[in-house]
């Protein structure tokens, strides 16, 4: 029998509460970056007591479970979270960075497909959150090959400094971004790190949420850059746990070889393609 959030095979989110709560609560989530009801923490216990101690497969499954079962996240989710660990295999990175670590869902899926020899700086704005992700982090027996840093790029320089000074980001080290955090700060973000001249050519930098939420300055950025600083594919699927809202992920390929990028001029749209992944029916 189907559950009471299914019509048809589809998920429908406007039919669990944890998603209206949610939707309540939104100001709050966009100004503290929790929903406000305390899933965050539930999570995390959810995580400790039911997956195996030191089994990535495991605890990413009880994240899955949860946001199906209970209360759904603002993570990159099962499906998208595909689109990311094929993005990651690609480019076999070895410093990677990633935006928005909330309760470390990403960074578990990140870990799990990345070189043995490679490690993930993992940027969140939320204290809490970056201690509730250390602890699933720790539990799921990644804890030595990520690391959580509380912070932001954009407080005028000192995260920046910190990934620099303490965590040795140079020019041309870092391979692989991913940008999953406030979706006005993707393009200010990126831009930073160009600035730096931390990526190296062929880094690989992908973007959850662009069309829902959505980030169109940074989508516009990248289609104006086509072909000259960036490569984009543009992955159709859908909003995480559900299969009703869609969405986009950019999956970027960075082309310049040395210096700045080149200004932004019009250009032909970058390709779309629909993910190869099978769209997970629950």
């Amino acid at each position: 029998m189907a559950r009471l959030s299914e019509i048809g095979g589809k998920r429908l989110p406007f039919l669990r509460w944890s998603s209206w709560r949610m939707a309540f609560g939104f100001k709050h989530m966009t100004t503290h970056w929790q929903v406000g009801d305390g899933r965050e923490g539930a999570l995390a216990e959810h995580v400790i007591s039911s997956a195996t101690k030191g089994d990535v497969d495991d605890a990413i499954r009880a994240i899955d479970d949860f946001c199906y079962g209970q209360s759904i996240m603002m993570n990159v989710g099962d499906e998208k979270g595909e689109i990311l660990d094929a993005a990651i295999r690609r480019v076999e990175p070895r410093r990677l960075l990633e935006l928005g670590t909330y309760c470390g869902y990403s960074a578990l899926r990140t870990a799990r497909v990345m070189p043995s020899d490679a490690h993930l700086y993992s940027i969140e704005f939320v204290p809490a959150n970056a201690e509730i992700a250390r602890r699933i982090l720790g539990h799921a027996g990644v804890a030595e090959r990520v690391t959580v840093v509380v912070g932001t790029l954009g407080d005028g320089g000192q995260t920046i400094s910190a990934l620099e000074t303490e965590h040795g980001f140079d020019k041309g080290s870092l391979d692989f971004v991913f940008l999953d955090h406030d979706k006005a700060a993707y393009l200010p973000d990126l831009e930073r790190i160009l600035e730096c001249g931390w990526l190296r050519p062929g880094a690989g930098v992908v973007a959850d949420n662009v069309k829902f939420p959505g980030a169109p300055g940074y989508r516009d950025y990248m289609r104006e850059h086509e072909g000259r600083d960036w490569r984009t594919t543009e992955h159709e699927t859908h909003v995480e746990y559900q299969t009703m809202i869609k969405d986009l992920v950019l999956e970027s390929e960075y082309l310049v070889a040395g210096g700045d990028p080149s200004p932004a001029e019009p250009s032909t749209v970058t390709s779309v393609q629909k993910s190869d992944f099978v769209l997970r029916n629950v």
